[in-house]
């Protein structure tokens, strides 16, 4: 461990790095940021948006500026707005949190401009590490290991079919830009190829504003492994070991641990120099994270940078005793790293597990609603960092992780057990989330035994349904409200309107599958028997795919809507015929509003 490893939470100074700093972000890692700040003597400002006037990072911070409503191109993505609020509350500094504008060349850019301090890289080193494409091209300058693959700038579609039989089924369409599996399609034969493609530059474009798309060989069962860097503008660099971060759904993380039971000595020192070489490669300053996918025989391949701190950056604070927020501040108030490559070592284990407003049995449809109850674990080694409390309200319009739950022990089974009980203490009342599963994915064989691949859920969970409901004692997300249950509240669930999330792009559970048949309305309209498809909540409008008089298929996709950050597929439950189209691109849709009529 480091000597005196209490001083490195604070700072080196008497005075504080900033005297008031804004975090552009919401939710939990506002919190994260807001009580880093208060530790260090420096006040701190939120933003909201009209969906987050009262929401828990507002209470939180000294004081809260409005940006605007929820959507978020109107608050959150909105740099004008931002920008302005730091001044209006004379903040010395911005802090961007994670998601959002964290990974926005022109944001960190405006910032400056503005005379305020970035929490952050350079501009530049986001911008090369922002498009997968040239960050390839550095890294393979640099020597580090990448996947082969298909990256023509443009994006040619020509010569897209030669190229995947050439790099050899299957393969992966990935967007140029942005990361958490948006623009992201595995295919596997030629067939696929096309349908892949442009949906994964439709996605793209939407998340990123950048359609561009590029080829990679596709890499079965792999481990994703990533380490942890901080660098300061001095030209020092060091990384602070490894976080593995297999356990995923929908390409989005939900389980990770550190270090990871896939290492051994000799991979952790070839992974780790090769994490620092692709930091000083663009010049990185602050704190990063270098991502790599391992294979069965432990050959391992770049896959991104993330040039933030991330979501699991708590079991890395966990083994190392370093505070990474901290750290950012005074990277960013031009502090020179107060300790060395050989200060650092890892201590005992850590698993962090993210709680989500979800139904893992119902293909991990996003829930809505409010938290009636919020009653977090409390035990030695166990640290919630949530961003709603009792009260609070999760809503459509942005991600549907609402806590993370991290566990730390001596050893790794230690941290499994600990996690476990934290669980199974932790209770959110009026909503369904993902707790049920997450303590059957720690709790898996497989899983003690470290057998951790992307895959994971696919293989060993793609079955699962909770035992006896989520009941009102243990995590209890679906218990009594008057005289309905939760689950019944929950619009994507409800079976008498459109499940609006059939089809949703992404892998879930058999059960959840198989229960995603379309429900609607029979109604009589012009003296004809037609089924309206309803809307089951909100969402935006993202494309209408018919037009009326059309005849389609069963399982046809009729409108690309858009809820909780996710693109979700509206589908014909028959075959049949559209009488009517109620919709428009860019509209807003209300829960019960009819979005189709379809004849048979």
């Amino acid at each position: 461990m480091l000597a005196g490893i209490a001083t490195l939470r604070l700072y080196s100074t008497t005075m504080p790095p900033f005297r008031k700093i804004l975090i552009a972000n919401r939710g939990e890692i506002a919190a994260r940021i807001i009580r880093a700040c208060k530790e260090m003597s420096i006040r701190a400002v939120a933003v909201y948006s009209d969906a987050d006037a009262q929401a828990m990072h507002t209470r939180l911070a000294d004081e809260a500026v409005r940006l605007g409503p929820p959507p978020p191109r109107e608050s959150y993505l909105n740099i004008e707005r931002i920008i302005e609020a730091a001044r209006k509350s004379n903040a010395d500094a911005i802090h961007p949190g994670y998601g959002f504008l964290s990974e926005n060349a022109d944001f960190a850019e405006a910032v400056m401009k503005a005379g305020i301090v970035f929490i952050g890289p350079p501009p530049d080193a986001i911008r090369k590490m922002g498009s997968k494409t040239e960050a390839r091209a550095i890294m393979q300058e640099a020597g580090v290991p990448v996947v082969p693959g298909y990256h023509p700038h443009p994006f040619a579609g020509e010569g897209v079919r030669d190229a995947a039989e050439r790099l050899g089924y299957p393969v992966l369409v990935k967007a140029s830009a942005g990361g958490g599996g948006k623009g992201m399609r595995v295919t596997r034969s030629s067939a696929e190829l096309s349908e892949a493609v442009a949906a994964s530059r439709r996605e793209a474009a939407h998340a990123f504003g950048d359609d561009s798309v590029f080829l990679e060989k596709y890499i079965e069962n792999p481990r994703h492994i990533e380490f942890q860097v901080l660098a300061d503008s001095f030209g020092n660099t060091i990384h602070l070991f490894e976080r593995e971060c297999s356990i995923q759904r929908r390409h989005q993380k939900i389980v990770e641990e550190a270090p990871s039971p896939f290492m051994t000595p000799v991979l952790r020192e070839q992974m780790a120099a090769a994490a620092v070489v692709a930091a000083r490669a663009v010049g990185y300053v602050n704190a990063g994270t270098v991502e790599f996918i391992a294979d069965e025989s432990g050959a391992f391949y770049f896959l991104e940078m993330n040039t933030r701190l991330q979501v699991e950056h708590a079991i890395t604070e966990a083994v190392t005793g370093i505070d990474l927020a901290a750290a950012q501040i005074r990277i960013a108030a031009g502090e020179r790293l107060w300790f060395g490559q050989s200060d650092v070592t890892q201590r005992g284990h850590a698993i962090e597990c993210r709680v989500y407003a979800e139904d893992p049995a119902n293909d991990f449809l996003p829930s809505v609603g409010v938290v009636e109850q919020a009653v977090e674990p409390a035990r030695p080694g166990v640290r919630v960092d949530a961003g709603v409390a009792t009260g609070d309200e999760v809503t459509i319009h942005y991600d549907p992780m609402i806590a993370k739950v991290i566990a730390h022990a001596e050893s790794r089974a230690g941290a499994i057990r600990k996690m476990d009980a934290a669980l199974a203490e932790y209770t959110l009342r009026g909503l369904t989330t993902n707790i049920p599963f997450l303590r059957a994915v720690i709790n898996h064989p497989a899983f003690a035994r470290g057998e951790t691949t992307t895959h994971f859920i696919e293989q060993y969970l793609s079955e699962w349904e909770e035992e006896g409901g989520q009941e009102s004692e243990v995590g209890s997300q679906k218990s009594e409200v008057g005289s309905r249950r939760v689950e019944d509240a929950n619009p994507w669930t409800r079976a008498d309107g459109f499940r609006v999330g059939v089809g949703m792009v992404g892998s879930g559970t058999a059960a959840g599958r198989e229960r995603q048949t379309n429900t609607r309305r029979q109604s009589a309209w012009a003296g004809h028997g037609r089924d309206s498809l309803e809307a089951a909540m909100p969402g935006q409008v993202r494309a209408v795919l018919v037009q009326e008089g059309d005849s389609v298929e069963k399982g046809q996709t009729l409108a690309l809507l858009e809820a909780m950050k996710m693109e979700i597929k509206v589908a014909a439950p028959h075959a049949g015929r559209v009488a009517k189209v109620l919709i428009a691109a860019g509209q807003v849709v209300q829960r019960g509003q009819t979005l189709f009529e379809l004849g048979g």
